[in-house]
């Protein structure tokens, strides 16, 4: 279409833009099921960290919420929130390259998408550029889905770690009195 315009009859245009609209929808549709379903992961495992947490969160709970939407603060605030419920469910000097891969791809599409819908409203006219902007969107989709991936361990490996911890008896719990000794005597009260 871009070198020849009139090589695409109008009902290839049609169904390519009812392409469009519905794969947009679908994908709107799943992005935020996801994003529910991880905000509510997100809440319980934070509730949990507070109180594994020995030195406490960078951030009170409201910005489970907030850093997700605020202007700028979303390059960061979710991220050092996963960072506190990680350094709360894990021994000290865990690493968390997964955490950093998954946040790194995850701007990064993000920044894609960004970019792909400035593209395509500031050039809504220019069939160069719209296809150009179409082959980012697919280079974001595919970023998108990676980082579905790496959030999918993330997932995994907080609950694994929080639930190991909760299984595990504390190091300092002490049993109230020594388990009884077979053929022993019974103690007696003092008068």
């Amino acid at each position: 279409m871009t070198s020849d315009f009139d090589s695409v009859s109008g009902t290839a245009m049609r169904t390519g833009e009812l392409l469009i609209l519905w794969s947009g929808t679908a994908r709107i549709f799943i992005f935020l099921v996801a994003a529910a379903g991880f905000l509510a992961w997100l809440f319980r495992v934070r509730t949990n960290a507070v109180s594994l947490s020995l030195t406490g969160h960078r951030r009170s709970r409201s910005w489970l919420i907030a850093g997700w939407v605020m202007p700028i603060g979303w390059f960061w605030i979710p991220k050092q929130i996963v960072d506190d419920i990680w350094r709360a469910s894990t021994p000290p000097g865990s690493a968390k390259g997964l955490i950093n891969a998954w946040w790194a791809v995850w701007l990064t599409a993000w920044v894609t998408a960004k970019a792909t819908w400035g593209l395509l409203y500031l050039f809504s006219t220019d069939l160069e550029r719209i296809a150009f902007a179409l082959r980012l969107e697919v280079v974001g989709i595919g970023l998108m889905l990676i980082a579905a991936v790496l959030a999918i361990g993330v997932i995994r490996k907080i609950t694994s770690a929080q639930e190991t911890l909760r299984s595990t008896p504390p190091a300092n719990s002490a049993p109230s009195e020594p388990p009884p000794v077979s053929g022993a005597p019974e103690p007696t009260a003092a008068p």
